[in-house]
Parts: C-alpha cells; structure tokens; sequence
C-alpha cells in the first residue's frame, strides 16, 4: 500500500521535473525529510543564533569561573612627571604659588583570591615608588616590599556562596536549551517541507486530473455525436477541464512560494528545483508517556529551571536578610615597608606594619523598610513554589498530551493510507465504467473528488505524524528512533 503510494508519488514528481519546469535531471535537486531538518540544522539563521547564544552562554560561564580564580595584576603611574606651580600655605595663612617640577612613579603588583565559603578575599602586595625632585637634585625610594591581608564580612550576603550553586544550574540549562532550539528548528522545518510536498502533490493531481479530463472529454465528444449522451454532460466535462485548468495555475503559485519558504528557512542557497520524497512511518518505534516523562525531567532546560528558579528565589530571601540588621566588614593586613635613597636599601632592614579595622553599620531607625525587603523576599520565594508546581504540572501535561497525540497519528496515518488505496482504485474503476457508458459523469466525479481528497489526507496525515514526532524529540531530547539521547557539539 505504501509502496504503491510512494511509486506514484515519485514519478509524479519526475513528471514534473521533466515536463512542467522543462529542467534536466541535473537541475533537480532532489530531498527527503532527514535531509531537510539537517540542512536547516547547519545553515539557517535560526541554527545560527542559537549557536551564538550558546557561545555567548559558554563565555558568561567562564567569567564566573574566573571569580574563583587566583588573580594577579600590575599597575603603576609611568612617568608621573610634573612640572608646574602649587600653592602653598604659609606658616602666616597666606598662599604662596610655588614652581615644583618632579616626577613621581610608581609599580604594584597584587595578588588576590576569594573564598567562597566565606565570601571574604584574600590578598597580597608588594609596591615600589620613586621620587625625583628636580628642582633640588634629589631622588626618594618608598616601597612595600611584601604584604598580606584579608577581608572578610560578617553577617552579610555571600554573593560568590549562592552563585556557585545557581550558575553551574543556568550553565547545564543553556546547553540543554540549546539542544531544544535545534529540535525546535525540525519541527519548524518540517511544517515547511509538507508544505512544499503538499504542494507537488497539488500540482501532480492537478496536472493528472486535467488530462485526464482533456481525455474523457474527448471520448463524450465521440458519444455525443453517436447520441448516446446529453449536451449537458458535455458542458459538465467542459467546466471540468477549466476548473482543472485554473488548478494548475493555481498549485504552481503555491508551490513557488512553498519552495522560497523552506529555501530562506532551511538556508538552501541553490538555484535548483526542489523536489521532496516522501517520508516514511517509523512502524516500528514504540513510546509511552512514562518513558518520555523520565527522559524530558533529565533532559530538558526547564527541568533544570524549576531548580534553578527556586533556588534563586532562596538567594533573594538570604540577600535581603545580609542586608538588614547588624552588617561589619573584618580587614586585616600586615607586611613590611621602608623608604630610602635607593632601590637595594628597601629591601634592608624594612619596617614592619599592621592594621586591624572593623566597619559597622547598624540601622537605627529605618522604618520598617529591612523588614519589608524580607517580607517581601518570603511572599516572592513562596510564590516561585507555586509557580513552579503550576509549571510542573503544565509540563507533565504537555507531555502526556503530546505522547498520545503520537500514537494516535500512528493510527490515522495507516488508516489514511488503506483510503487512498482505495480511492485510488475506486477512481480507475469509476474512469472503465463511464468509458463503458456504464456510470454517470455525476458519479465519476464524485470519485474524482473522493480520490484527490483521499490523496491529500494522506499526505496531511504524513504531516501530522512527523510533526508529532519531531514535536515528542523537542520536549523529551531523545531520540526514539535511535534510543538514546540527542546531542550536539
């Protein structure tokens, strides 16, 4: 049955190529549906932005990563030259505007790490100044040769704590959405290559039926003159072949627009005519809704969102809670320093040195605004839970829906397939019988139209399936045909 189907349709379509474009064999470029999602896959804007959001996704993570990273700068003023006039306050109050022509230089390098349980940093340094004051001829050394120290909050928000929770969930989401968009381009695509493949079909029957009209009509031409018929079924047959007629002009419209819409969506850049085959049904692949659930919770962006969004809704209720109350910040550093008339005395006997210092910032009376922000915070973070459950839910349901739409396009489409047959074979019967003079022109169009209408269910059909298939690849990321799951580089 299939196979019948898939012959006529074939050398249809070679009759077009042939026959209606006038183009050789070499200027067809010829399709299926796998070959089609690939392409679109690799070339259209739609692949091209999703892989951009991706790079874009990757370099976002990579900048996180580098907050938890030892770093090392160096910076310095080289030269500080200066030469001009400063005022300058007298012993006496006034000013007097004094020249002052020096050069002040200096070079630091400084070390820092984060830590992330704590949310404090780690740091180092070790600096050199030098002084050149022209006017007087003389040169000054002031330096650091090492020193340490730290900063750490207290009983404030832990910014680089919640982000290494939150940030490799929104990095895994990106690649998995990523994935998504690829499968979304299939079945955007796939509506776009029925379109085009409805449309050959179109065209084919429209262009059979107008021959065959042409020939039938020619026959009731030698009846009508032998007197075995009516004018009326001659004027009948002759409204037959202009509607055929306008049918063909109007399927070749529709297919030229068919055909730029997949070009410009699928990226297909040739100047050749596109003709489809047409897909066949994978009979043999079985799904079930728990089997695809299970897959689309390990898979799917959005199973990592319903984590990734209650988790940044306990973040917040932290943040505003580090924001209210008692907020102090620890700094500490101790190391050397030392001035002198050269580079190698700095380092000779250098000076030790210390801090210790503790900001504290307590609101007194802020009017109950702490409180709200956390309030606030709380009624947010309980109503990211329902939001999630509400789209758990959805997402649950969409997948079950989607499941047994599958299945029950499965079914249709073998069904459609037994009426075309039949149509089909009804149609060549119904042709024989009016030749014989044996049915009326009212029934031979009647199954005239049941046979054309059975012939675009089916390929409605065909649709359906793998719109539902590539719909169920989409939400699940796997691939049932092969029975793993789908990835990309």
């Amino acid at each position: 049955m299939q196979t019948y189907f898939k012959y006529f349709m074939l050398n249809g379509m070679l009759l077009l190529g042939l026959q209606v474009f006038g183009h050789s064999l070499n200027d067809t470029l010829k399709l299926s549906l796998s070959q089609v999602v690939e392409m679109a896959k690799a070339n259209s804007i739609a692949a091209k932005q999703a892989a951009t959001v991706k790079e874009t996704r990757y370099w976002e993570w990579r900048t996180y990563r580098s907050n938890y990273q030892p770093q090392l700068g160096l910076s310095g003023i080289l030269p500080g030259y200066s030469k001009t006039y400063s005022p300058v306050l007298q012993p006496n109050g006034t000013i007097l505007f004094q020249p002052v022509h020096n050069d002040n230089s200096s070079l630091s390098m400084d070390f820092s790490q984060s830590i992330a349980a704590t949310g404090g940093t780690i740091y180092g340094t070790t600096q050199l100044q030098r002084f050149d004051d022209f006017d007087r001829n003389t040169v000054l050394y002031n330096g650091i040769p090492y020193g340490i120290g730290i900063t750490q909050p207290l009983f404030q928000f832990n910014k680089l704590k919640w982000d290494k929770k939150i940030e490799p969930l929104k990095y895994n989401e990106s690649k998995q959405a990523f994935i998504e968009s690829q499968e979304q381009i299939s079945v955007t695509v796939t509506g776009y290559f029925f379109d085009l493949l409805l449309a050959q079909v179109n065209l084919h029957i429209a262009e059979t039926n107008y021959i065959n009209t042409v020939k039938i009509l020619d026959i009731a031409n030698v009846k009508f003159e032998l007197g075995k018929i009516a004018k009326n079924e001659i004027l009948q047959l002759q409204l037959e072949q202009l509607n055929a007629q306008k049918s063909v002009g109007t399927a070749k419209r529709d297919m030229e627009i068919a055909t730029l819409n997949l070009k410009s969506y699928s990226g297909i850049e040739s100047a050749e005519r596109i003709v489809l085959d047409v897909p066949e049904k994978i009979s043999a692949m079985s799904v079930s809704s728990d089997k695809v659930l299970q897959q689309a919770y390990e898979n799917r962006s959005d199973a990592i969102a319903f984590v990734r969004r209650l988790a940044e809704a306990k973040r917040d209720v932290a943040k505003a809670k580090g924001e209210s109350g008692l907020n102090a910040t620890l700094t500490a550093n101790l190391g050397f320093s030392n001035t002198a008339g050269s580079v190698g005395d700095i380092y000779r006997s250098p000076k030790n040195q210390q801090s210790v210092q503790l900001q504290l910032k307590v609101p007194v009376l802020d009017w109950g605004r702490s409180k709200s922000r956390t309030k606030t915070a709380l009624a947010n973070e309980q109503f990211t839970a329902y939001a999630v459950e509400q789209d758990k839910q959805v997402f649950k349901q969409q997948i079950v829906t989607q499941v047994t739409l599958f299945n029950m396009m499965k079914d249709q489409l073998l069904l459609t397939a037994k009426a075309d047959h039949i149509a089909s074979e009804k149609y060549q019967i119904a042709r024989e019988r009016y030749v014989l003079g044996d049915l009326s022109i009212t029934d031979l169009s009647i199954a005239f139209q049941e046979n054309d209408r059975a012939k675009r269910d089916y390929i409605a059909s065909l649709r359906d399936f793998w719109s539902a298939y590539y719909e169920l690849r989409h939400l699940s990321l796997y691939d049932f045909e092969k029975n793993e799951k789908i990835a990309y580089k």
